[in-house]
């Protein structure tokens, strides 16, 4: 139940019979008429700017089409007031029954309130973490594993058929150089000094990886040329990492449907027939790129080389897809990979990258486009960093990893909810300040709690009214007398419970999950003002003793929100609590 959207229907009706009388010419394209939240609460329940955008085509002044307009939608009770402001806008209230039919309706469809099916079971594939196989998980990677888990269920509960998968990267140099370090660890684990080189992986967490080596293999690989034991402690120690990874990501919640690896494109033909793909395209030719300004990159060589032109799809420049000494580069494997997720028939593709990978963005968008004709979007989120403190202080090494703080860290310091939740609450494009010693305050300032304590207070409530007699079940619930529900403060937050299907469409269609945890902040905040107002207020608590009708109508109130805030942390990934500890 979309409110917004049933009210948009309706000013599209009402705009429809407008033509019909001619009040407005035929032929109007009515797609950018919105109906939304008011900027100011104070101005109305909702606001539409029909007039605004249909005046000039209509060849009207837009306080004659919003004043036309609003003696079309008050002809509907549900319709209150409807108010012109300022040069054509038209704001509305509605009728407190139609926010008192919000609680019902969640009590009714439970969690599944405001779920959609705005994807319309389209297929899409998420590929996000990705993590190089060298190590346990960063900080950086957590955030970018929340991100993708939570955009997944988002996308999911608006009606998209989700694939979860992870990019194994075992196929380029970094599993050499893990492989090189675990031998180290393994000729430590039979009493020998390690030699770390400089460039060499010093975690102490391929410690455990040594002594595997040793009772997997004794001293078969000591004191032997790395020919003979390079491809088989490679190929140990990489299953050994993402045994380590699978771990990480299960601490934080993340499941993954697909584990896809880089390494089985080689030599299977998959590379090459992408290649070839686009070569029939004619967008794989031989060529020399210009030096590029500033930092050379990687794959840039100042010879000859097989080259992409991925600027016929969008691109700054072309790029190149094979050396001049017939090694793939490291897009090569890529654009194969992209191929195969094309070939297995997805919708859209959805790719979360660190924020070290902005400079991959336009070439994979265009190799995609150019692999499916067009027909397969590629959207890719960068996650950018998280910057840890401690006591206000920069807080940056992690002892195990060597150099860095691991997921693990984090969720072992201060919980998987907590962490999940404050991974969420701002952008993925924006910096994020993690504060150990802030997230685990209990105040209004830290979100978590506050929305925590929230649900909370909800289940505390139920309790009591329990204990006073009272039918908590929702069946129940959903029967008592909403219209006892009358005072602003009530309507205030049935209002914003209104916002929640509005919510799932927006955030699902921006692909922002930071936006769920933002309302959810505000729903708590109203919660709690009406919480607190009953302290001072009589009225206004919950349980009203010797009125049973009321006492159900307030606790039908209270109970829509928990389903609401229980409805915004599953998509987070995030545990409601019962009580506060």
């Amino acid at each position: 139940m979309n409110l917004f959207s049933d009210i948009r229907a309706h000013v599209i009706t009402c705009l429809d019979a407008m033509t019909r009388d001619g009040s407005l010419p035929e032929g109007l394209t009515l797609d950018a008429v919105a109906v939304e939240p008011p900027r100011d609460p104070a101005h109305g329940d909702m606001a539409t700017n029909a007039a605004m955008v249909l005046a000039k085509p209509a060849g009207r002044k837009p306080r004659e089409i919003a004043e036309a307009l609003a003696d079309h939608l008050l002809r509907d009770p549900r319709i209150a007031s409807a108010d012109v402001a300022g040069p054509g806008f038209l704001n509305l209230r509605l009728a407190p029954a139609v926010w008192q039919g919000i609680v019902g309706a969640a009590l009714r469809q439970g969690v599944e309130f405001g779920r959609s099916d705005m994807g319309a079971a389209l297929r899409v594939n998420v590929e996000f973490v990705s993590a190089n196989p060298t190590g346990p998980m960063h900080v950086g990677h957590t955030r970018g594993a929340v991100v993708g888990d939570a955009l997944c269920n988002l996308l999911a509960f608006a009606g998209y058929d989700v694939t979860r998968e992870y990019y194994i990267n075992d196929g380029g140099a970094q599993v050499d150089v893990l492989a090189r370090s675990a031998y180290e660890r393994y000729r430590e684990a039979h009493g020998r000094s390690p030699e770390i080189a400089e460039g060499l992986y010093p975690g102490e967490y391929l410690i455990e990886v040594g002594e595997a080596l040793k009772a997997e293999f004794g001293d078969r690989f000591l004191d032997q040329p790395e020919s003979l034991w390079l491809d088989t402690i490679r190929d140990f120690a990489t299953t050994r990492m993402m045994e380590m990874i699978r771990a990480d990501l299960d601490a934080l919640g993340v499941r993954m449907d697909v584990y896809s690896s880089e390494k089985a494109l080689y030599g299977t033909g998959r590379i090459e027939s992408a290649i070839e793909r686009l070569g029939a395209q004619g967008l794989i030719y031989q060529g020399v790129l210009e030096p590029p300004k500033g930092k050379a990159p990687e794959d840039w060589e100042p010879r000859e080389q097989t080259l992409f032109r991925s600027t016929a799809h969008g691109d700054d420049v072309d790029r190149p897809i094979r050396k001049s000494d017939g090694k793939w580069t490291y897009f090569a494997p890529d654009i194969a990979y992209h191929h195969d997720k094309i070939e297995r028939g997805y919708d859209m593709l959805i790719d979360i990258f660190g924020a070290d990978h902005g400079g991959y963005v336009k070439r994979m968008k265009a190799a995609v486009a150019a692999l499916s004709n067009a027909r397969v979007p590629l959207d890719i989120k960068l996650i950018q960093l998280v910057k840890l403190y401690r006591n206000g202080e920069p807080f940056k090494m992690s002892k195990r990893a060597g150099t860095f703080v691991t997921l693990r860290d984090v969720v072992e310091e201060v919980g998987a909810d907590v962490t999940r939740f404050v991974m969420l609450t701002r952008k993925n494009d924006a910096t994020l300040d993690f504060d150990f010693d802030r997230v685990l305050e209990q105040s209004k300032d830290n979100p978590v709690f506050y929305v925590q304590y929230a649900s909370a207070r909800v289940h505390s409530v139920l309790r009591k009214a329990r204990e006073a007699g009272v039918d908590v079940s929702d069946a129940a619930l959903a029967g008592a007398d909403l219209a006892l529900l009358d005072h602003e403060a009530e309507l205030a937050l049935m209002r914003k419970l209104a916002e929640w299907p509005r919510i799932v469409e927006l955030a699902a269609r921006t692909q922002e999950p930071h936006r769920v945890a933002g309302y959810l902040s505000e729903l708590a905040a109203e919660f709690h003002g009406l919480w607190n107002r009953g302290n001072d207020q009589a009225q206004l608590r919950f349980v009203q003793e010797g009125d049973g009708a009321t006492t159900a109508a307030k606790i039908a109130l209270a109970r829509a929100t928990g389903v609401v805030i229980s409805a915004g942390l599953a998509i987070l990934g995030v545990t409601p609590v019962e009580e506060m500890r």
